[in-house]
Order: C-alpha cells, then sequence, then structure tokens
C-alpha cells in the first residue's frame, strides 16, 4: 500500500508508477480489475478562468494519517487487493496533476466502489486548501470544494 502526500517539487510519481506498483503487490494474482483516476487542475469553468492553484494542507502530518485511514478503511470495506495514493501540494497550473489513485481488485465492480470513495473521502475528509488564482482574483477553497 502506497499512500503518500507529497510537496510537488520533493519528488515526482505519476499514474503509470502507481499502476506499476500495484501490480507488484503479491495479490495481483487475485486481481481481475485495476481502476486510476488522475485528477488534474482544470482551467476553466463558465466564465472563470484559472491561471495557478496552490494546494496545502495545515498540518500535512495529520493530513496523511488521515488519508492512510481513508485508504485502510476503503480497502478493507470493499475486500480490494491493493490501492496506491498520491496527493500533491505546492503550485500548480493547467493539466498538472495533483491527486493520483489506482485500485486493484477481484471484481470490477468493488473495485470501481472503492475508487469513488477514496476520491470523494479524500476531496470532502481531509484538511486541504486551494488558492485558485483566475481572471476573477483569488478565490480559497477549502476541503469540499
Amino acid at each position: 500500500m502506497l499512500v503518500k502526500i507529497i510537496k510537488k517539487d520533493e519528488e515526482q510519481i505519476n499514474i503509470s508508477d502507481l499502476i506499476d506498483q500495484v501490480k507488484k503487490s503479491p495479490y495481483i494474482d487475485e486481481s481481475g480489475a485495476i481502476f486510476s483516476f488522475e485528477g488534474i487542475v482544470r482551467g476553466k469553468e463558465k466564465d472563470l478562468e484559472v491561471k495557478k492553484l496552490i494546494l496545502s494542507a495545515p498540518n500535512i502530518t495529520e493530513t496523511q494519517k488521515g488519508l492512510e485511514s481513508i485508504v485502510r478503511e476503503v480497502k478493507d470495506k470493499y475486500s480490494v487487493k491493493e490501492i496506491a495514493v498520491v496527493h500533491y501540494l505546492g503550485e500548480f497550473y493547467i493539466g498538472d496533476p495533483l491527486f493520483l489513485v489506482v485500485v486493484a481488485g477481484a471484481h470490477r465492480h468493488e473495485t470501481l466502489d472503492a475508487l469513488k470513495e477514496v476520491i470523494e473521502r479524500t476531496k470532502f475528509d481531509l484538511d486541504f486548501q486551494k488558492d485558485e488564482e483566475s481572471n476573477k482574483g483569488t478565490n480559497i477553497i477549502m476541503s469540499g470544494g
């Protein structure tokens, strides 16, 4: 299980790296599905044009523990074989990856459900802050936004 919150310039892990990591699991022979998600910076939304996004967490250690807890709970709930997650912090531009998740499981239904739950719980349950700089100024978005 790989679960990391990383400052953007400290280490670079991409979605292919996470898929490779999951495929090295000793339980991959029990898996029939792998789903992945790559959350990126969106550049436009209605009349808003994003220039950059600054993503932070007030207490990285606590946020890391929370992310690990979410992954353990989801893994047990859906009986999936492996989950790998990377969430980046720092300054990002349109198209930059922010959040990567890969889940391997025996069957597609529970594997996809596990992926969805990791994504939603990370967004709503953890203490991240986004400072979004756009053509309309700076907007601060707290968890869940």
